[in-house]
């Protein structure tokens, strides 16, 4: 792992002589108050307090920043050393849970992770729960709490896809229909793109028909009602809507990867992404660039709108850190309302504060602001491991087609069979 330090002595405020001064400290919202003339200055003042920060390596320089400035807000209350170490967010739980006392004291991780790190006794829930929520996004507190308790600070709302589209192509009246994009993709020799490879993009699909699919109360294993055979939408609705839409000549079943290429050789002018992609997709098409929420689409006579899994980045507090109030001050602090607006501006990350995300700047971002727009048609995504192969099987094969004329019944119960396997 790379490993930044950053240790420097801070000074005593107040000298020895002036006994009954007013010595000044900081509560976890930076506010200066009075702290009694007891106070012990010397255990104050050159308290030791070393801290290890897990996160991507690609936040390496913002870290970099947040650090400096947590340490300069707080001189004078410690003699600090931070630590921090690039650990994927992905794969944070494993690596936390395979040695807890020896993890990080504060980590970025993804949100669905978090009910493994609490049933592990990995995090403590937040004291201060009612102040973090009141100035977060409700969809991301949400996705930081586990029965009724807030676990860990939000960071980002913006992992999630949408509808990128070249206005050269594809109007903003076309865009609001897949019927109308896949119509005037075709008609000009283009591509839509979406990738059916991954089921994290299919449930676009099933999210929105009334059709359901989640954790069960033991938190492993999935429910799911997506082979339901009878109501207004029923599983085979969805699966020949989906096979209709794969026989468009305007349709393409692409990778994440394809769909950058295809976007940058003219190829590909929609497709369903995220913020990731952002950057690229404005170079290629420049002015021309546009992005939304995701389209309706036709099944069964009916306009559904597509759905989305959502997710978010959050930043946990080791409970077995030796210093769980400095982390906790640590983990606020890379998560406050400055440090947001610094992570968007370097990162280019969607924000989960409130104030933030209302801002002008978030506004003016085109992919932000789609991702914000979806939220409306999005759930977080909780679901067990067994759900994502069976997805992805029955996915491909209606991209092909259905080449081997299997009952699309069968298959939807073979799908739905295996994402509630035990």
């Amino acid at each position: 792992m790379g490993k930044r330090v950053y240790g420097f002595l801070l000074g005593i405020l107040c000298a020895a002589a002036l006994t009954g001064c007013g010595l000044a400290g900081k509560t976890d919202m930076g506010e200066e108050t009075d702290v009694e003339e007891e106070t012990d200055v010397e255990d104050t003042g050159s308290q030791r307090v070393e801290l290890v920060v897990w996160g991507a390596e690609e936040d390496t320089e913002l870290m970099d920043q947040m650090l400096q400035s947590f340490q300069a807000n707080y001189q004078g209350q410690a003699e600090f050393e931070i630590s921090f170490e690039v650990q994927g967010e992905s794969q944070c739980k494993d690596a936390l849970i395979g040695g807890l006392e020896a993890g990080a004291d504060v980590f970025t991780f993804a949100d669905d992770q978090l009910n493994t790190l609490a049933a592990a006794g990995a995090l403590e829930p937040i004291e201060q729960a009612d102040e973090i929520q009141g100035r977060n996004l409700e969809s991301t507190t949400e996705a930081a709490t586990v029965d009724g308790q807030l676990y860990a600070y939000p960071l980002t709302a913006d992992n999630g896809y949408f509808l990128y589209y070249n206005k050269q192509y594809v109007s903003e009246e076309q865009a609001k229909t897949l019927d109308g994009i896949l119509k005037a993709a075709s008609a000009k020799k283009k591509l839509f793109a979406m990738d059916w490879s991954s089921a994290w993009y299919v449930y676009s699909f099933f999210g929105n028909t009334g059709l359901q699919v989640g954790l069960n109360e033991d938190g492993i294993t999935n429910y799911c009602t997506w082979n339901q055979a009878d109501g207004e939408i029923r599983g085979i609705d969805v699966a020949q809507a989906m096979i209709k839409i794969a026989e468009s000549p305007g349709f393409v079943s692409c990778t994440d990867e394809e769909f950058v290429e295809g976007v940058k050789n003219g190829s590909i002018v929609a497709g369903v992404s995220g913020v990731w992609n952002a950057i690229t997709v404005e170079e290629a098409w420049g002015e021309d660039t546009r992005a939304s929420k995701l389209p309706t689409y036709s099944c069964n006579g009916k306009q559904v709108q597509m759905a989305s899994f959502s997710g978010c980045k959050l930043v946990g507090v080791n409970a077995y850190s030796k210093h769980p109030e400095w982390a906790a001050r640590l983990a606020e602090w890379i998560t406050n309302e400055e440090n947001q607006r610094l992570r968007f501006k370097m990162r280019g990350q969607g924000p989960s504060n409130i104030v933030v995300a209302a801002s002008d700047e978030i506004g003016q971002s085109p992919a932000i602001a789609a991702l914000l727009e979806q939220s409306e048609f999005s759930q977080l995504q909780r679901v067990g491991g067994k759900f994502w192969d069976p997805v992805i099987v029955f996915a491909e094969n209606m991209a092909k087609g259905n080449p081997s004329g299997q009952d699309l019944q069968e298959q939807l119960d073979e799908m739905v069979e295996g994402i509630s396997a035990r």
